[in-house]
């Protein structure tokens, strides 16, 4: 073997992400990865929504085609959209087309920006419920909600968000590292490292 040739051996990963290629680059690069950005958390939690009785990995196919239909998920954007934007996303072939969660990503955006104009961050609001820092999970067991991804559902509710039940919640919190539910012998658990791309 050339002496320059390196080995580079793969890194343990979560179950789940070393079933496809894109998977587990997203796992490694942004999977449980804080993140602090309200209009970051909102995007991704639009498309949790989305996943509900989806792979995951259909979802993260169609993601450039789900930001470009709707307007880079800016809320602002997407709070004006009308009945013939719901008619025009129904006939995207690029996105899941399922009017129940198109009109709740426009409800979504609505209800983003009420809580910012009654001066409500979004991100301070979700993280001030975790306790300000991720909750590293060092169990082993991965539940699929939590007592808290129901307090936080129930907020969110009482605040006009649909598609955000407990379940939904929960893999949100663990998307957006609001939890870190890494595998105990993942190269990424308890990892402080920031999001690589």
């Amino acid at each position: 073997m050339n002496s320059t040739t390196a080995i580079t051996a793969t890194p343990t990963r979560c179950a789940w992400a070393q079933t496809d290629p894109l998977l587990g680059a997203y796992h490694d690069a942004e999977w449980g990865v804080p993140e602090y950005d309200s209009r970051a958390l909102w995007e991704k939690l639009v498309l949790d929504g989305f996943q509900a009785g989806l792979a995951w990995i259909t979802i993260l196919r169609k993601r450039d085609a789900f930001r470009k239909a709707f307007k880079g998920f800016v809320p602002e954007k997407v709070a004006k959209f009308t009945a013939d934007d719901v008619e025009r996303l129904m006939q995207d072939a690029g996105i899941v087309r399922a009017r129940a969660k198109i009109e709740a990503t426009i409800g979504n955006a609505r209800a983003y920006l009420a809580m910012q104009a009654a001066g409500e961050d979004f991100s301070e609001f979700i993280w001030g419920m975790a306790g300000g820092k991720p909750i590293v999970n060092k169990t082993g067991k991965v539940p699929t909600q939590t007592p808290l991804s129901e307090e936080i559902s129930k907020a969110l509710k009482k605040r006009g968000f649909k598609f955000v039940g407990p379940v939904i919640v929960y893999a949100w919190m663990q998307a957006t590292g609001i939890v870190d539910d890494h595998a105990p012998d993942c190269h990424r658990h308890g990892s402080k490292k920031k999001r690589t791309q």
